[in-house]
């Protein structure tokens, strides 16, 4: 007599696929957030590239006609994060986008009806830079750099230590590693007519 044998799975088979779709589920997750970040710090990257363009745009304008100070200083002094805020409004970038300009995921989201933004809800770090600053002295960069100082994951920061993005005044933009947060790609490149050498000056 032939025996009909069940074509459902048994309950160990169940178990091992389920096992299966577990393991490869834990394995892709990593790359799949590391994407996700990766994309929004590409993001903060454009805006921050933004800020620079019109930064430059003002100070070109300001330049020419000898009407006001010249990119993030005034008389060699940092200027104000409030006063760099309200010169870029003046004609550049719309408060508002300002606002979604100076914010990035993993840090307390910046109220868009509270103009000018506080330096330190900022997701963005802006520094001294004066007008005889060569291109590649820092300009900005994600509020997870502080010099000589290597972000954490305890870090109420964008991207925490996953990443840091880095503006130069010449437009160059870049992610770097949190680890070469404390090298030469930005140590060392602190305004030459503001702070020290090996300390860029952030507006406060």
């Amino acid at each position: 007599m032939k025996l009909l044998r069940s074509s459902a799975f048994t309950l160990i088979e169940l178990l091992v696929v389920i096992s299966i779709i577990g393991i490869l589920a834990a394995l892709a997750l990593p790359a799949i957030t590391g994407a996700l970040a990766r994309g929004q710090m590409t993001q903060t990257m454009s805006n921050m590239r933004q800020l620079q363009l019109a930064t430059q745009t003002y100070s070109l304008d300001a330049t020419t006609s000898g009407d006001g100070p010249a990119w993030t200083t005034t008389n060699n002094q940092a200027m104000g994060f409030t006063v760099w805020q309200n010169n870029l409004t003046n004609g550049y970038l719309q408060a508002q986008d300002l606002a979604k300009m100076l914010s990035a995921p993993g840090k307390t989201p910046v109220n868009l009806n509270q103009i000018p933004v506080s330096a330190t809800l900022s997701a963005v770090k802006i520094f001294a830079v004066g007008e005889d600053d060569g291109g590649n002295t820092l300009f900005a960069c994600t509020y997870n750099y502080t010099p000589y100082t290597a972000p954490t994951t305890a870090s109420p920061s964008p991207y925490k230590d996953k990443g840091i993005v880095v503006v130069r005044k010449g437009g160059d933009a870049t992610i770097l590693r949190a680890q070469q947060g404390t090298n030469a790609n930005l140590v060392g490149l602190g305004s030459t007519t503001v702070g020290t050498t090996n300390a860029p000056t952030a507006l406060q």
